[in-house]
């Protein structure tokens, strides 16, 4: 494994000489859908139990990457007191550390509640055995960087999944919609990951395959995809499922609704 950071004792703590230009040439695995997604400020938090400050220094620099807050707990009694009081996203435990069955014991008994578990073990005691149980994802110390990268992107993807699953992006905006060889405008009122809410002035098929079209606002993207209509009201909305819908259309989506989410 490459070494990220010069590791200076201070007080327990490596000092961190970290700078742009290492932490660019390792953030270059994160790929090029990152630059326009992880341009917005951090609101998500991760909290990881070790005293393996090498180890440390890999996860530190992906996830500052990635927009995520890290809190380094080093004594497994402190993380487990600031869990039951402060709510964080990703837990990342070390096996190896001495006290850490504790925060292993409590995370078995879903005594943490809304938060994605990782572990790191080492490859000469295998497993441990949460991995069967409760954890998400397993690094394997040695950690690299590209592990690190595939890993943690995967364990904020299932974050944001579960962030977005319910959450509608009010807007304002036209929206084209075909339908049976005709064509109408409409407006855009909320959207989402799985579909949209529209206000048209005549009434769309439903059940029928429709044809959509419409801007991302503050971007030169679009999206085109399929929808049906699943519900009405007396009001003129309507509510499209999207269908069929690329992947690749569901990304550039997510990363969108991904950005308005976390610049609210």
């Amino acid at each position: 494994m490459t070494a990220i950071r010069k590791l200076t004792r201070s007080s327990g703590r490596p000092r961190d000489h970290t700078n742009s230009a290492e932490n660019s040439n390792y953030l270059r695995y994160l790929g090029l859908d990152y630059a326009w997604d992880y341009s917005c400020r951090m609101t998500l938090s991760s909290m990881v139990v070790s005293r393996d400050w090498q180890e440390i220094s890999v996860l530190e620099c992906i996830l500052s990457g990635l927009r995520i807050n890290v809190d380094v707990e080093s004594e497994p009694e402190r993380a487990t007191a600031k869990l039951q009081k402060t709510k964080i996203d990703a837990l990342i435990v070390d096996c190896d550390l001495n006290g850490s069955s504790s925060v292993l014991r409590d995370l078995v008994n879903d005594n943490f509640q809304n938060l994605v578990p990782l572990i790191m073990v080492s490859r000469s005691r295998g497993r441990c055995a949460l991995e069967s149980k409760r954890a998400t994802f397993v690094f394997e110390k040695p950690i690299s960087v590209e592990q690190a990268v595939h890993t943690l992107s995967a364990a904020r993807n299932m974050i944001m999944d579960g962030r977005l699953r319910y959450h509608r992006e009010t807007l304002d905006l036209p929206v084209w919609i075909s339908a049976r060889a005709k064509r109408a405008k409409a407006h855009l009122v909320n959207l989402s990951q799985g579909g949209m809410a529209i206000h048209a002035r005549q009434p769309l098929p439903a059940g029928g395959p429709l044809q959509i079209s419409f801007a991302l606002p503050e971007t030169r993207r679009s999206i085109k995809t399929r929808g049906k209509v699943v519900w009405t009201n007396q009001s003129g909305h309507t509510g499209i499922k999207f269908v069929d819908i690329k992947p690749t259309t569901k990304r550039t989506l997510q990363l969108w609704l991904e950005r308005q989410y976390l610049t609210r």
